[in-house]
């Protein structure tokens, strides 16, 4: 399924408007400002692959905001995260604080749930990316932690990521809805994989406290045992000669709770299997205790409030379109 737009046959007076329109139909609502005095010149191809947008725009200088005001009219919006490939041309992006300059063959990842311009400064090409953040099975934190963030070809995942972007882009007219779906998947993880990878290089750039050595292992532990129902801060502080008052101060400053923490976890770890494309979908509440969780009902609610969906819609959203 996709569609195409393009503003040759639209009046000089109107283009930038219709543009605009155009844009915020395939993507998410934004205002459109355009750099050049002439005409305003653009095209837009939009194709669907399961549930990620995948949009391929060519146009003039310009420069693209997604402001407050567009995101309070539409507050029970899907929340996406963004991925920009920049095929031809430059674009800077403006978000959190954070000036990300993007070259020719770079990629750079925004949250569409917060306030963001793009500044396409001279004539460009570019894929525009947009999936369901809840979908990537990543915490909300991590993904404020890297958007804005430049990725290059030859950077950690990026030379996997990237091609196989570029790849999908040019050829995602051609694909079945079930090749489609599979694919979707597959940028899903890939993207979580990014995130991940990123906030862990912003992680080792923080200057190093005499703490962070001992909640590293804190965090490696709960991971080891995710699926022992009897994990605990009680258990967790006697694996590591601590006081439980202890423990809570040092993940106090890490802006978590322990328990939180353990339940994110085993979330996160339910999402990605429930996720998992196979011939036979696991069984949710297998699942559920496979990572600990005893109780069905606290696991559905849980999910519910980390996810916005249940487990057995997760699932279902995982193979199918989500609109």
């Amino acid at each position: 399924m996709g569609s195409e737009v393009t503003t040759s046959s639209v009046p000089d007076d109107e283009k930038a408007a219709f543009w605009s329109r155009a844009m915020s139909r395939a993507l998410v609502p934004v205002e459109v400002v355009p750099r050049a005095a002439r005409p305003f010149v653009g095209h837009l191809t939009s194709h669907r692959l399961g549930y990620v947008r995948i949009s391929t725009l060519e146009a003039d200088a310009v420069r693209v905001s997604r402001t407050p005001e567009l995101i309070a009219r539409a507050p029970q919006a899907e929340p996406q995260v963004g991925v920009g490939l920049q095929v031809s041309g430059r674009a800077v992006l403006e978000q959190g604080g954070r000036r990300a300059e993007v070259p020719t063959g770079g990629l750079v990842l925004y949250d569409t749930t917060r306030p963001y311009s793009i500044d396409y400064p001279e004539r460009f090409r570019t894929h525009l990316f947009h999936l369901p953040g809840r979908l990537l099975g990543v915490p909300e934190r991590e993904l404020r932690q890297v958007a804005g963030t430049v990725v290059s070809p030859d950077e950690g995942c990026g030379s996997v990521l990237l091609p196989f972007l570029s790849t999908m882009a040019a050829s995602a007219h051609s694909y079945s809805a079930p090749v489609g779906d599979r694919l979707a998947g597959s940028v899903a993880d890939l993207v979580n994989t990014l995130v991940t990878q990123l906030t862990a290089a912003r992680t080792a750039d923080r200057p190093r406290t005499a703490n962070d050595h001992l909640v590293r292992r804190v965090r490696e532990h709960i991971d080891r045992h995710l699926c022992d129902t009897e994990l605990s801060p009680e258990t967790i502080a006697r694996a590591h000669h601590i006081s439980v008052r202890y423990l809570h101060r040092l993940f106090e400053s890490e802006g978590a709770t322990v328990h939180r923490l353990i339940q994110q976890r085993r979330l996160d770890e339910c999402a990605r299997e429930l996720g998992r494309r196979g011939r036979t979908a696991p069984a949710v509440s297998a699942v559920a205790q496979r990572w600990g969780f005893v109780n069905p009902a606290h696991f559905s609610r849980a999910f519910r409030a980390a996810y916005g969906v249940s487990p057995r819609e997760w699932r279902a959203l995982r193979t199918t379109d989500v609109g």
